[in-house]
């Protein structure tokens, strides 16, 4: 049975922003989520409410998913800082620079200013549990990246060690799963052995944190930048968007567990039978609401706190 727990109804939701401007800032990039723009010695990174599955934007964007994930990123952020420091500077309108205050209303909640790091070309997936691609190449060929495998798994077993899993980051169409060594062969042997230890460390940390507050991270995404040669984790990190989230009290291995993130909305696209290339399909109103509510689940269960999104 699916979970529906934890948020009361509210009295009302607001429409979801997937169009991001701020008039007098200069644009830097555009991402599947997130607009960013330059503010000289930093930048802005401003959460849409927009959602992506398969590597398309959808049209339908799901209500405060943006604040959701940037406040849920800070969470995290402030947690792991002892393992790797971050490029968060604020998150606080209130120490936002002047030229901020006339879109207070539109940034609060959303966005979050972060020191100017070079990204790496890497996607950093640490699985736990054998599922999604992982799963598919596991079928195939008992390996998954490169990493040979015991036989024996279930779909959704928790694995005995969890493991690195790259991909490239494409900045458009679908990332591609690597080896360890094509990471090295990319970023140099000693950055790729960081990067993997980096990782591990913060995903055996965050799931035995989740596993505590009755969420399995499944698996996860971390991006890193370098900024004056020193590492950083930056993007966003352990959100709905980035991870699989499962409840505990449901986990049962030997099929696909319901989930506190967008694998609901993988799974509708998957039923309607969508050829996963552009234009996306428009998600009914029912999934939308569905979504969001697992994202306020997720923010909730992990951080103890009430979602309440301010101004």
């Amino acid at each position: 049975m699916e979970l529906e727990q934890s948020t009361p109804p509210e009295q009302s939701i607001p429409p979801a922003l997937t169009r991001i401007e701020v008039p007098g800032l200069s644009h830097f990039k555009s991402g599947k989520v997130r607009e960013i723009f330059d503010l000289g010695d930093s930048l802005l990174i401003v959460a849409s409410d927009r959602i992506s599955a398969f590597d398309c934007i959808l049209p339908t964007g799901i209500p405060e998913k943006g604040a959701i994930l940037t406040q849920l990123s800070a969470w995290w952020f402030e947690r792991t800082h002892h393992l790797i420091p971050n490029h968060l500077i604020t998150v606080d309108p209130e120490r936002f620079p002047d030229v901020l205050h006339p879109h207070h209303n539109l940034l609060n909640g959303r966005a979050m200013i972060v020191r100017k790091a070079e990204p790496l070309p890497i996607e950093c997936v640490v699985r736990g549990y054998l599922i999604g691609s992982g799963w598919k190449e596991y079928c195939a060929n008992s390996e998954v990246s490169g990493i040979r495998l015991r036989a024996g798994y279930r779909m959704a077993d928790r694995l005995d060690e969890p493991i690195f899993t790259p991909s490239t980051k494409a900045e458009s169409g679908h990332d591609e799963n690597i080896t360890f060594k094509d990471v090295a062969a990319i970023v140099g042997a000693q950055l790729a052995e960081r990067l993997r230890e980096t990782s591990l460390e913060l995903y055996r940390s965050a799931a035995e944190y989740a596993l505590q507050r009755g969420i399995i991270i499944a698996d996860t995404k971390f991006e890193f930048g370098l900024l004056e040669g020193k590492l950083l984790l930056i993007d966003e990190a352990l959100t709905p968007d980035s991870s699989r989230f499962w409840p505990v009290e449901s986990y049962k291995p030997g099929s696909s567990p319901i989930s506190f993130d967008k694998q609901y909305v993988r799974d509708f696209l998957e039923k309607i039978s969508w050829n996963k290339k552009p234009p996306a399909p428009a998600l009914p109103e029912d999934v939308a609401a569905r979504t969001r509510k697992k994202y306020i689940q997720a923010f909730e269960k992990l951080t103890g706190r009430r979602w309440r999104q301010e101004g």
